[in-house]
């Protein structure tokens, strides 16, 4: 499994984060976030979990879901735990972070993130508007860290009653969470690559990241 791994420079890192991609791969956007992360003095790595049935360096346009379709389907709950247990050793394994990690993910990685919550112990973990996440509140009760959830009000592609499926669950499981919803924001909202992106609700996410990183990482 290749991934895209980013360290801040001239500095050693102590902060470790996994970034789940969207199913368009780890492109250039991805690339982009997953630096601004080492940007803040983390070790960010970035892994192509579609690497079992798409070529290396395998990515695809925001408009071409066809060619998407296949690896996310592709991609199933257990492939994807093993995936995040292999990223999150490589990131004990080869760097000084030591358990001092967290997670975010986007979109299919927002889904992914809320699974390797479940399957690492996590200090902090982050979904942006993750799609069918029912599919996963089996694991809420093994939830380690808190969780912030952010969501597009606009999204069409998470009814509402998803978004209070996953709260539901949490609350019942008395797992820490922050849920934050965004009236004008869509699917996709925090990409400055797609159509859907909207500035304030993304800059407004990230100042809110920023500072649960602080707050939950040593």
């Amino acid at each position: 499994m290749l991934a895209w791994v980013a360290e801040p420079e001239g500095r050693k890192a102590t902060r470790g984060i996994m970034v789940f991609p969207e199913i368009f791969g780890v492109n250039p956007h991805i690339r982009d976030v997953t630096n601004r992360f080492a940007s803040l003095g983390m070790v960010a790595i970035s892994p192509e979990l579609f690497h079992r049935t798409a070529p290396p360096e395998w990515e695809c346009s925001y408009t071409d879901f066809p060619s998407a379709m296949p690896h996310m389907q592709a991609a199933k709950e257990a492939t994807i735990e093993s995936d995040v247990k292999a990223t999150y050793q490589w990131l004990k394994n080869n760097s000084q972070v030591g358990d001092n990690i967290a997670c975010v993910g986007y979109c299919m990685g927002g889904r992914t993130s809320f699974l390797a919550n479940s399957a690492v112990p996590l200090k902090a973990a982050i979904s942006y508007y993750g799609g069918n996440m029912p599919s996963l509140l089996h694991r809420t009760d093994k939830l380690s860290a808190p969780m912030i959830l952010f969501w597009g009000e606009k999204d069409s592609h998470i009814p509402a009653e998803h978004r209070y499926q996953v709260m539901s669950s949490m609350r019942e499981a008395k797992k820490e969470y922050i849920d934050i919803l965004f009236s004008n924001a869509d699917h996709g909202f925090f990409c400055d690559a797609r159509a859907s992106y909207e500035s304030n609700s993304a800059k407004l996410s990230w100042d809110v990241v920023q500072s649960f990183l602080n707050a939950r990482l040593s």
